[in-house]
């Protein structure tokens, strides 16, 4: 795909809204587009205005790219990202974070909506994501991307130690209580049996969606600085009494949590 065309036409959009290039891109998961609402002197561009840009379909995504002043530095915010579920190609759902490689981008930031396997969360709660158990197609399978990254790149410390301890530091000053865990990524788009929730949290998974794992396997391949969080939003100990899921109400319970990870990201963004 034509990373070039893209790059250059959001460097000169940031040029001319008389921006610094920025080094932090954050992704919004269901629901959590929320944070883009505190970014400072917003350069909103919809995602179909933008050349090679695929528009997002998934319920809770708005679907733009917003450049501004967060924490103190010029970020970069997907407000929605791109799903395979969608029936878009792998290629097509890390298409933006390659641009944003080839923009000089090092750190970032995901978040997303998921349900609860550990049966010790609940709804609403924050989960720093430890390590992930990929179900999706890998990104990376076929040529390899030499201007990128290696062949092999090493997958044993994904999401970063130096990170996930900062947002524990600043999570304590800000009051907000953070748990830790695995999230795993399937395919969707439908939601998870009882059956598959059961399989999950025997192989040792806390928390599972349908995103994120993608786009951070290809952050990784280009040697970005990774912090991932997932907003819980559902819980799999319910199901089967009478609960089901429904995209709505994970939506609306992803929204009543924006405002702590939005104060935790914006903290964490300063310390970059």
């Amino acid at each position: 795909m034509n990373y070039d065309d893209t790059t250059h036409f959001l460097i000169q959009a940031i040029t001319q809204a008389h921006y610094p290039l920025p080094t932090v891109v954050v992704v919004l998961g269901s629901g959590l587009g929320k944070l883009a609402d505190s970014i400072e002197q917003p350069l909103t561009i919809p995602y179909g205005d933008i050349p090679h840009f695929k528009v997002s379909t998934a319920v809770g995504h708005k679907g733009n790219l917003i450049i501004g002043r967060l924490g103190g530095k010029t970020i970069i915010a997907m407000q929605g990202r791109f799903h395979y579920y969608e029936g878009y190609t792998m290629e097509e759902v890390t298409f933006p974070m390659r641009v944003f490689a080839r923009m000089g981008i090092r750190h970032v930031m995901v978040s997303n909506a998921a349900g609860a396997v550990n049966p010790t969360f609940r709804v609403g709660d924050l989960m720093v994501i430890t390590d992930h158990i990929n179900f999706m197609p890998n990104p990376l399978i076929g040529p390899n991307k030499e201007d990128f990254g290696p062949r092999f790149p090493d997958m044993t410390e994904v999401y970063s130690r130096r990170l996930r301890s900062l947002a524990h530091e600043e999570a304590l000053s800000l009051g907000i209580s953070l748990q830790e865990g695995i999230y795993v990524a399937g395919t969707g788009p439908t939601y998870e049996t009882p059956a598959e929730y059961r399989m999950y949290r025997a192989l040792g998974a806390d928390a599972c969606g349908m995103s994120t794992v993608p786009e951070v396997i290809v952050a990784r391949h280009s040697g970005m600085e990774i912090f991932g969080m997932s907003v819980i939003t559902n819980q799999s100990a319910d199901l089967g009494n009478g609960v089901i899921n429904d995209g709505d109400d994970v939506v609306r319970a992803a929204n009543h949590a924006a405002d702590s990870m939005t104060a935790l990201f914006t903290r964490l963004i300063e310390k970059l």
